[in-house]
């Protein structure tokens, strides 16, 4: 039963991929889906975005291992998108591109910003579309365990293939209805395994000391939580996934109302699932953490509703690796290949490019998800190499006229923030990254600064020279 379950999800998310492709006219239907969207869309894309692997297989493992302040992991996130929408939504709105890289270049300047960014934000993103890959087959595997590798392998096509078919319709449509079915799943597991584990006083008598402290507790310290809201949080302010949605919107006031809606939603989300982690720590206290939401609702729901439940947390994972795989193809198309290239600017070759690159990301996605196997350490590991490079450059960025910024401060700062980043996390130094914000602000004033104080010389120099002719 479980398997025609999962294998009818599987066809009609190719259905509406197929579907969607007769929508696909040029590339503004494919990145932005002719930036028409309505609110209803965006709200549902962008939470159905969200709910993804971090959000339900990551934080459901988080609350099984940490309790309670596991949700900070989805909360920071929330705050993220408040921020976004009452500050920046209208302005990203306005600039009217199709990638995060373009807003870059309208800031500073400069096609080579445009490149350099991409390459940090690709880099980052493999990491984070693998981790919904791994969420994806951790999911499939909770029904036939032993062929994690396997279902990663199918998610992967699966996904990759109706992106490719029908772009941002494919996923906007997807998503809606996504969103719906993962919030009546979550609801029903939580109410069910609470339910089996006996309640909320038996659960506090059977959890570890600690489990219910919060904002902070013994296994989450508060440089834990800056931590979080830094590279975590910062993410959904700043993150190329989430502004794809604000530029296939209609308008910016639509940007805005589906950013705080999304964020609302986010909060009871966030903590029904770190109690769903805990729940299951009760109940399958020799499971891995990140079977834990998979694992419960196989325990505690009846033969088929469990499919159902699955199938939809499945749809969750695999809405948000689209997102992030459309994105990642859009950013290289567009921001990479065709300013280097400068391959034809016809609809058709510009599209035909786009579909091979997402098929490319998708594979390589594929290789690193293979190689790693865990959500959140995949997921952390591009976040933290995505907000070192990115968060102060696109921020500050909105203000680079005033405080006289230009294109090489900016790429100083992507290639020294996000590279010390990465070297940071690699070697295991932990705690010395937050050390990558201020050196990214500062690599960018010194950049801009020291850049126009050459450009200055190289003028005095060369009016000096023409005083001497004279």
């Amino acid at each position: 039963m479980n398997g025609l379950i999962v294998t009818v999800f599987f066809i009609a998310m190719l259905l509406v991929g197929a579907y969607s492709a007769r929508k696909i006219k040029g590339p503004d239907s494919f990145f932005v889906a002719d930036r028409a969207g309505s609110g209803f869309l965006i709200t549902g894309s962008l939470l159905a975005t969200i709910l993804g692997g971090s959000s339900t297989i990551g934080l459901a493992g988080l609350g099984y291992q940490k309790g309670l302040v596991g949700a900070w992991w989805l909360l920071v996130g929330s705050a993220g998108l408040l921020l976004l929408a009452f500050w920046m939504a209208r302005k990203v709105r306005e600039y009217a591109v199709y990638t995060l890289p373009g807003i870059l270049e309208k800031q500073y300047g400069g096609k080579s910003t445009r490149v350099v960014a991409s390459l940090v934000i690709a880099t980052a993103w493999f990491g984070i579309i693998a981790g919904q890959i791994i969420a994806a087959g951790k999911i499939l595997a909770a029904l036939w365990p032993g062929h994690l590798e396997a279902f990663m392998v199918l998610a992967a096509a699966v996904f990759i293939l109706y992106t490719v078919l029908g772009g941002q319709y494919s996923i906007l449509r997807t998503d809606v209805v996504q969103s719906l079915i993962i919030f009546a799943g979550i609801l029903l597991t939580f109410f069910l395994g609470s339910t089996a584990a006996g309640g909320w006083e038996k659960m506090t008598a059977a959890l570890p000391a600690g489990f219910f402290d919060f904002p902070t507790s013994s296994a989450f310290s508060s440089t834990d939580l800056l931590t979080f809201l830094l590279f975590v949080g910062a993410a959904y302010l700043v993150g190329p996934d989430i502004y794809s949605r604000i530029l296939s919107s209609r308008n910016p006031g639509v940007a805005r109302r589906a950013l705080v809606t999304a964020a609302l939603f986010l909060v009871p989300a966030a903590f029904l699932l770190t109690l769903i982690g805990m729940t299951a720590r009760i109940l399958l206290p020799e499971i891995p953490p990140e079977s834990a939401f998979p694992a419960l609702v196989l325990h505690t729901l009846p033969q088929g509703l469990n499919g159902i439940v699955l199938a939809a947390l499945l749809a969750a994972v695999m809405s948000s690796a689209d997102t992030c795989l459309l994105t990642t193809g859009t950013i290289l198309t567009v921001d990479v290949l065709q300013p280097l290239f400068g391959f034809p600017v016809k609809e058709k070759a510009v599209l035909r490019v786009s579909r091979i690159v997402v098929i490319a990301v998708g594979i390589l996605s594929l290789l690193i998800a293979l190689k790693m196997k865990g959500v959140i350490a995949s997921l952390l590991l591009g976040y933290t190499v995505y907000s070192g490079g990115l968060i102060v450059p696109v921020i500050l960025g909105f203000y680079a006229d005033r405080l006289k910024f230009n294109h090489v401060g900016v790429m100083t700062a992507l290639i020294g923030g996000g590279g010390a980043s990465l070297f940071l996390k690699l070697g295991n130094h932990g705690d010395l990254l937050l050390l990558t914000f201020p050196l990214s602000a500062a690599l960018l004033f010194a950049g801009s600064w020291g850049y126009r104080f050459a450009v200055s010389r190289r003028a005095q120099k060369r009016w000096s020279f023409r005083e001497a002719e004279e």
